[in-house]
């Protein structure tokens, strides 16, 4: 057993075991007033939630604007409809215990407008906002004039230490807590900066070390962190409670709570997470966000990495290296370009094998796909609807000109459009599936042994003994 002490969180003492929020239809009402149930803090995904019809059925998100702009605004109305239905039945769920915070992405398109709509229609019902992905200097000013709690979420010291400085100094007495997701473990998409390597973890200890220090020099010794990312057992970080060095902490878990009886995703996920060995989960590259991200391999991330590897440089004119002429494109309309003689012959390798079709990239590279695969691509950028604030994959950005400036990235995905189906019983081999990096630990863990699924309040009972 350990000593788990409740902490005042959204105005409430509650266990300090927090659910983490996670996207698309992932976490939901049912999950997280459930977890709130069990006297934690359930955290609903407010990025593009469901909404029911009047039989309880999943509305799905069939956009019909002939436009960016007319999708992009078909995509906020669904957000903030499926915003507000998840936050009435988390409470509904929640019987009046633990807390409710709803969790978005700054990244997300329409991303203030969203919160804003959906705090006013679900006013008095969420206590908390998680907001991630970016720095969410707004976040501050729009959560206290709804009187909400905000908890900004960072992987470093300094990204608060900006935070703090910019924006948050103003609006210290709705700080929540600070979460600390940890970029190497945590699942989707992770804030590791330019200066950190991917293939290099450091130890979570001494970076939260540092932002406690960093926020009590700020007078937030009261506030709590959250520790987030590659929290299982609390028996293995039992150092971290009652430690003046770390302060209040509050643990977030965001895989465990993905196979439980509420959670929502598929049998075939939650039986794949039983399945999974330890690598299986990787940092990559991949995410239209510009992010890294973990998710889990399968046929959808290969595929992705494939394709990056049959990639080459390329220049419109013999310069330097690039003296080989390369014909692309179909024969009536082929157009040269140069490359390297190593690279023509490479080239001319994957198009023997079937990929075809060479599609250029931002970065004057150009990658070889099949036909069905370049339709494929082409119609998903075609239909974007601005899920994002600025998206790699169609160019896409919440800007005057809805525009990134450069050109649509084929090596990148529709990112809306795999999470929307593997939310919805989608294949969990041909679409992305987030994870954090312990979700091999489901396999060896004898709480799940003979496949064993708990209730939220089974598991959230399991988790408070320390294990």
């Amino acid at each position: 057993m350990i000593n788990l002490k409740p902490l005042l969180i959204s105005g409430r003492e509650v266990l300090p075991l927090i659910e983490g929020g996670k996207g698309i239809s992932i976490s939901n009402g049912e999950s997280s007033g459930a977890w709130a149930a069990a006297g934690g803090v359930g955290t609903f995904s407010g990025v593009n939630a469901d909404s029911y019809d009047a039989q309880r059925r999943v509305i799905p998100q069939i956009y019909k604007g002939r436009t960016r702009v007319e999708r992009h605004e078909e995509l906020v109305a669904y957000a903030v409809t499926g915003g507000i239905t998840q936050a009435r039945t988390a409470h509904e769920r929640s019987n009046g215990k633990g807390r409710i915070h709803m969790n978005i992405l700054w990244e997300m398109g329409a991303a203030e407008r969203v919160l804003k709509s959906v705090l006013e229609g679900a006013k008095g019902i969420i206590h908390g906002v998680t907001c991630g992905a970016g720095m969410p200097y707004r976040i501050a000013e729009i959560s206290a004039k709804f009187g909400v709690y905000y908890y900004p979420i960072v992987s470093s010291a300094r990204a608060f230490n900006a935070l703090w400085k910019r924006a948050y100094h103003k609006f210290s007495e709705w700080l929540g807590a600070v979460v600390y997701e940890d970029p190497w473990l945590a699942g989707g998409h992770n804030g590791l900066s330019n200066s950190e390597d991917p293939a290099k973890p450091e130890s979570p200890y001494p970076r939260v070390k540092a932002l406690r220090a960093l926020m009590n020099s700020f007078g937030l010794h009261k506030i709590p962190i959250v520790m987030a990312g590659g929290v299982w057992w609390l028996k293995e970080w039992k150092d971290w409670l009652d430690n003046p060095e770390i302060g209040p902490i509050a643990f977030q878990f965001g895989t465990r709570p993905l196979l439980t009886k509420e959670s929502p995703i598929s049998n075939a996920w939650k039986k794949r997470l039983l399945q999974l060995k330890d690598g299986d989960v990787y940092l990559n590259h991949f995410s239209p966000t510009g992010f890294y991200s973990s998710a889990v391999k399968n046929e959808f991330m290969q595929e992705l990495t494939q394709r990056s590897e049959r990639q080459i440089p390329y220049s419109v004119e013999a310069v330097g290296e690039h003296t080989a002429e390369l014909m692309i494109g179909p024969a009536a309309r082929a157009r040269a370009v140069f490359v390297t003689p190593h690279d023509k012959e490479r080239a001319e390798g994957w198009i023997q094998r079937g990929f075809v079709e060479a599609m250029r990239t931002p970065d004057s590279t150009l990658i070889f796909v099949d036909a069905d695969k370049k339709r494929e691509i082409l119609a998903d950028q075609t239909a974007c609807m601005g899920c994002l604030s600025a998206c790699n994959f169609s160019n896409w950005s919440c800007n005057e000109q809805n525009t990134t400036g450069r050109k649509p990235d084929p090596r990148s995905f529709c990112i809306q459009k795999t999470l929307q189906n593997i939310s919805h019983d989608g294949d969990i081999d041909k679409q992305l599936m987030f994870s954090g990096h312990n979700a091999y630990r489901f396999a060896s863990d004898p709480f799940y042994a003979n496949g064993f699924i708990p209730t939220v309040q089974q598991l959230v009972e399991r988790i408070a003994t320390g294990e």
